[in-house]
């Protein structure tokens, strides 16, 4: 009898240790809840962390949506629909112009040049910017970061894109392409895999790209607002820890591994499109190979914003980038 009793305690203490520890790993979870600005294979490396299942093995459950545009995104942040936001680091700096009292916050680079390229109608066998004077330009939306840029780069190569050209900036960003499509334009400012896309079926070619052209800009970071950052140090450092073993990741394999494992997340695009378009972006330096945010990059960042004439005003680097955490799982 005494034996039997002695066994039953030891199995309700197993028991009770069981479930005791079950709670705590359900404890350790933290729920992550990104927005990101548009569905893109330039975020390469963000869909590689979660299919490879780098945010797990820091025991965040990250949930992501897909917010189209900067302003609906940043919402999305401020409004507390999401913890975390991926997004062009210009916004951050709009925020603050606002006299926010609760800052975003730059604490993790994804991609450092901009991501998109120029594509003519026509088949140009030796391209010159020079080309454009006097064309019909179909740029992006007027104050975001692609066209701030096509503006950049324009004015380098010695064109006024509101006097060599006609600029078209009133066509909404999820019609862009369409409008090019069904005629509009000489010339279009594409983001992959759109323009491959275009050039593969014979609507457009690329001739150019705006990403080797304006040099290293943070185009588009994980950011957070200062409060939540205070709160849950140790969830954005490990969750900039499984970023940086995504960025690893994609540096070390093939445009075509690296095609298979995001595949998921571009369903309308064949794999053969998405391994393309990963090794341009790679190839040419648009993919960060670390998560920090350099005060150069921040520099050259407010530089086009202001050519643009869209900086309200210069923002000190420290006060919207935080690097703790990417240096610290960088070293």
């Amino acid at each position: 009898m005494k034996k039997r009793v002695r066994a039953g305690i030891v199995l309700f203490i197993s028991m009770l240790m069981v479930i005791s520890l079950a709670a705590c790993g359900k404890d350790q979870i933290q729920k992550v809840r990104i927005a990101e600005v548009t569905r893109s294979i330039f975020y390469a490396p963000q869909y590689v962390a979660i299919e490879k299942g780098f945010f797990k093995e820091e025991g965040l459950d990250v949930s992501l949506k897909t917010t189209p545009g900067g302003d609906k995104t940043m919402t999305a942040l401020i409004s507390n629909g999401a913890d975390i936001a991926l997004v062009g680091s210009e916004t951050s700096i709009y925020v603050a112009a606002q006299g926010s009292k609760d800052p975003v916050i730059n604490f993790a680079q994804l991609t450092q040049t901009d991501g998109t390229f120029l594509v003519s109608r026509k088949k140009i066998e030796k391209f010159d910017w020079n080309m454009l004077k006097g064309s019909t330009f179909l740029g992006q939306r007027k104050g975001g970061m692609p066209q701030m840029v096509g503006e950049f780069v324009l004015k380098k190569h010695g064109i006024d894109p509101h006097k060599d050209l006609k600029l078209i900036q009133n066509v909404d960003y999820a019609n862009i392409a369409t409008a090019f499509a069904s005629g509009t334009g000489d010339y279009v400012q594409l983001f992959e895999p759109t323009a491959s896309v275009f050039e593969k079926e014979g609507k457009g070619h690329i001739v150019a790209s705006f990403g080797t052209e304006s040099g290293h800009v943070p185009y588009t970071s994980f950011m957070a607002k200062q409060s939540y950052m205070k709160k849950n140090k140790e969830t954005i450092e490990k969750f900039t820890r499984a970023l940086k073993k995504a960025q690893d990741w994609v540096q070390k394999q093939s445009a075509e591994e690296t095609a298979k494992v995001i595949q998921p997340f571009f369903e309308d695009s064949d794999l053969e499109t998405i391994e393309t378009v990963v090794e341009r972006y790679k190839s040419q330096g648009s993919i960060a190979t670390d998560p920090i945010l350099e005060e150069e990059e921040w520099n050259n960042l407010q530089d086009i914003m202001d050519e643009a004439g869209e900086l309200p005003k210069r923002t000190d680097y420290k006060k919207l980038v935080n690097t703790e955490f990417a240096k610290k799982v960088s070293k």
